[in-house]
Order: structure tokens, then C-alpha cells, then sequence
């Protein structure tokens, strides 16, 4: 399942940038018409996680921010395990969506569930609990772009291979309870297909999350309470966040029942 070790003696490499046009050529894996995938390290699988926290895919940022912490340490003399771990834990869901994304979690109660305080907790001292991924998990772009999920990720079928062979695999390695958060109405799209094909159970889904980019700030601040319905503009539906979140705190009360 890992290919960190076929690119190990790059990374390691001082000399080499992770930079280009949107990264180094030598990390490309495939390009299928208008989409290219490259190699970053987001190999690493959080076995002992409770909950399974899935993006669409890692943006150029966060592919170079896994890339240089993956470089740290192997320079300290870290094994490739430890390499791929720290890469992961440090890149994945860098930047301005962390905020987004613990505000969100803590707001429907599912640090409560795994029983800790704040999901702030799930980047650090309880890292253990989460295991962070996306649907594709090495970097894909658009024309060179960041892809975002347009056009729609179950529509591609070069974009569902990947997601058939490297997804399912990567969900069937964790337990029957674990708890599964697709972020974004495309990643929802993409359980709602493992689902209908008995690759996760839907008492598991906390489908209707949003994804927690900037772009979604005002669905976000509406989500979290912080903006009133008169308040929004005319791209937000409040109707669906209102039904997507009832239907969350449905299975998070069901969670804590379970607990």
C-alpha cells in the first residue's frame, strides 16, 4: 500500500525541490487527460484511530508541507515508519482548515464521543484517536490546479479507479466502529458510493460535514451558529446544512448511546 519507500532516496536528497509546476515532475505518478497525480507521503495508516477524518485531496501546500516534514526526519535519522508518520500528522489538514475543521467537530460533539476535550487534541496528544486521509490520496490537480471536486469526483472514471483500489483497501484495514467524516458534499458523494457497495456501513458515515476550506467560511460560521439565516448570502442553502447537521447529531446521540 505504501510507495514512500520508492521515493525515499528523493526526499531524503537535499538537493532536490519539491517545488514545481504545481510540484517536481519526478514526483508525477499518472496523468489521465486533465487530471495529474503526484507522489507526497500521506502512506501512513493510523490503525489504532477511532475516528477516520477524509478530504478530498492534499493541495500543493499541503503536499510540500508533508514533503519537507518527511526531509526533517529523515535527516534526524528517523526510520521511514517514523518518517511517514510525522509527515502525515504534519501536513494533513495544514494551514487555515484546521481551525474550520476542529471548531466543526467540537460543535457536533465528537470529541465527546472519544472522550477528550477538544478535538485541537486529535493533531497532538491524541493523535492516536484520528486517522486523517482523502479520498485521493496522493495529490491530484486540474490543468495544474488544486482540484477541488469539480467536476464531480464519482463522474471521473480515472479518479474512481483510484478511489476503488486505494480507499476501499485503506477502509477495510480499520474496525467495524470506527467512525468515518467525509468532509464536503463531493467526499459524501464518494461514501455514499462505498456504501452501496458494502465497503462501509452507513450507521458509521457522518455524511453532510462540510469541508472545512475558507470557501466554506460562510457555510461554516452558519454551521457553528456564529451567523444568522437573514444574514446569509444567496449561495448558502441553510435548508441543507439544517438537514445535513440534524441528521449528524442523529448518529452522534446514537454514538454517545453506544459508548
Amino acid at each position: 500500500m505504501s510507495q514512500f519507500e520508492n521515493y525515499v532516496d528523493l526526499i531524503r536528497d537535499p538537493k532536490f525541490s519539491f517545488a514545481g509546476d504545481p510540484l517536481s515532475k519526478k514526483l508525477l505518478i499518472t496523468t489521465e487527460g486533465r487530471f495529474q497525480t503526484f507522489y507526497a507521503p500521506f502512506d501512513h495508516l493510523n490503525l489504532k484511530a477511532k475516528v477516520f477524518i477524509c478530504g478530498i485531496t492534499p493541495g500543493a501546500q499541503q503536499a510540500i508541507n508533508a514533503l519537507q516534514e518527511a526531509r526533517r526526519s529523515l535527516q534526524r535519522g528517523e526510520s521511514v515508519d517514523m518518517a511517514k508518520e510525522k509527515a502525515k500528522q504534519y501536513a494533513s489538514f495544514s494551514g487555515p482548515m484546521r481551525p474550520n475543521l476542529v471548531a466543526m467537530l467540537d460543535h457536533i460533539g465528537l470529541h465527546t464521543v472519544l472522550g477528550i476535550d477538544s478535538c485541537e487534541l486529535l493533531f497532538s496528544s491524541y493523535s492516536h484517536l484520528a486517522h486523517y486521509t482523502s479520498t485521493l490520496r496522493n495529490p491530484v490537480f486540474r490543468d495544474g490546479k488544486n482540484y477541488s471536486g469539480t467536476p464531480s469526483i464519482v463522474k471521473q472514471p480515472s479518479l474512481l479507479k483510484q478511489i476503488d483500489r486505494q480507499l476501499t483497501e485503506e477502509i477495510q484495514a480499520f474496525g467495524p466502529d470506527c467512525i468515518f467524516v467525509p468532509l464536503g458534499s463531493e467526499v459524501s458523494k464518494v461514501f455514499d458510493h462505498l456504501q452501496a457497495k458494502g465497503a462501509v456501513k452507513a450507521s458509521q458515515v457522518l455524511g453532510g460535514m462540510l469541508h472545512p476550506s475558507p470557501a466554506s467560511n460562510e457555510r461554516i460560521a452558519y454551521f457553528l451558529g456564529r451567523k444568522e439565516r437573514s444574514e446569509l448570502s444567496p449561495k448558502t442553502n441553510a435548508a441543507i446544512i439544517d438537514k445535513n447537521k440534524a441528521a449528524i447529531l442523529e448518529k452522534i446521540a446514537a454514538l454517545e448511546t453506544a459508548r
